[in-house]
C-alpha cells in the first residue's frame, strides 16, 4: 500500500507537480492533504467529461459540487477514493440540465451518506421525484442572494440563478480573504447581473463548462480580474481561444484539467498552494 502524503510547510502561489511513476496513479492508495484548522482544499477533479469540484475542510467534512458528465461515474468515485472521501455532507448541483442519472444519484446518496442536496428551484422539484424511498437526503433550493456556510469559515453565496438555456446557479465561495467564483451561466442576462455584483479581483475563477465561442465577454473577465482560472475538459477538442487570450491579458494563471489533470488548491487563512496531479494516459 502506498499513500501520497502532501504536506505543505509553506504557502506561496506556486505550482507543485505530484507524479507517481509518470502519469499513472495506479500505485497510489490515497492522497492525504493534511488539512489543519483554518485550512481548506478545493479540488477540480480531472474527469474526461463534465465537471466536479470537491471542497474539503479540517473537520473531515466534504462538499461535492456537480458530478461530472456522461459515463464518468467510475472516474468520479475513483478520485473520491484517492482523496479519502468516505462521506459527503452536501451535494451541490449548479446545472439545470444535469447529466446525473437517477441511478447514479441514488448510488452516490447510498455510498457517501449524503445529507443534503442543494440545487436550483427548477432542478430541486425533479430531484425529489427521483430519490429512493429510504435514506432520503434533504433537498434544498437556493435562490439568488442565498448565503450559507458550507464548511467552518467558508461561506457560499448565490450570485445568479436562471432557468433559461445555458443558465444555472453561479456561486462564490469566501474563505477568509480568498474568493472563489464558480460560474455556470453564460447568457447576456447572467453576465449583466454578474457585472453588477461585487466580484472584482476574484482569486480563483472556474470557467463555465462547455462555454461556446463569444459567450464570455472580455469585459466580464477584466472585471473579475482572476488570479487563477480553471477550465474543465472541453466538449470540443480545444477551449475557446478568445477566452484564453482575455485571461492571459489579465495575467491570470490558467489551469485546465485536460492539460494538468486534477487541480487542488489548498488555502490557509492568508495564502494558497496549487497541486496538480496528472491523469493517466495511454502514451
Amino acid at each position: 500500500m502506498r499513500t501520497l502524503l502532501i504536506i505543505l510547510s509553506f504557502f506561496l502561489p506556486t505550482t507543485l507537480m505530484v507524479e507517481a511513476s509518470g502519469p499513472s496513479l495506479n500505485n497510489i492508495e490515497n492522497i492525504n492533504l493534511n488539512i489543519k484548522d483554518h485550512e481548506v482544499a478545493v479540488t477540480f477533479l480531472g474527469l474526461s467529461a463534465g465537471e466536479a469540484t470537491l471542497i474539503q475542510g479540517a473537520n473531515n467534512e466534504n462538499t461535492l459540487i456537480n458530478t461530472g458528465g456522461k459515463e464518468t461515474a467510475a472516474e468520479l468515485e475513483g478520485w473520491l477514493f484517492l482523496y479519502d472521501v468516505k462521506e459527503i455532507s452536501k451535494l451541490i448541483l449548479t446545472h439545470n440540465g444535469t447529466e446525473l442519472s437517477k441511478q447514479q444519484l441514488n448510488r452516490l446518496i447510498s455510498k457517501y451518506n449524503i445529507k443534503e442536496i442543494i440545487t436550483t428551484p427548477k432542478l430541486s422539484a425533479q430531484i425529489k421525484t427521483e430519490l429512493d424511498s429510504k435514506n432520503k437526503p434533504a433537498v434544498i433550493s437556493w435562490g439568488q442572494g442565498t448565503k450559507r456556510p458550507i464548511l467552518p469559515e467558508m461561506n457560499a453565496e448565490v450570485q445568479f440563478v436562471g432557468n433559461d438555456a445555458n443558465e444555472g446557479m453561479d456561486l462564490t465561495l469566501d474563505f477568509f480573504n480568498h474568493r472563489i467564483f464558480l460560474m455556470t451561466s453564460f447568457t447576456p442576462r447572467a453576465e449583466e447581473t454578474l457585472l453588477e455584483k461585487n466580484l472584482e479581483n476574484i482569486n480563483v475563477f472556474k470557467i463555465p463548462n462547455g462555454v461556446p465561442e463569444d459567450s464570455l465577454s472580455e469585459k466580464l473577465i477584466q472585471y473579475l480580474n482572476p488570479q487563477i482560472s480553471v477550465l474543465f475538459a472541453p466538449e470540443e477538442e480545444v477551449h475557446d481561444p478568445d477566452i484564453l487570450v482575455d485571461l492571459h491579458e489579465t495575467w491570470s494563471e490558467i489551469y485546465s484539467t485536460k492539460k494538468h489533470g486534477t487541480i487542488t488548491i489548498k488555502f490557509t487563512d492568508s495564502n494558497y498552494e496549487i497541486i496538480t496531479i496528472p491523469i493517466e494516459t495511454d502514451e
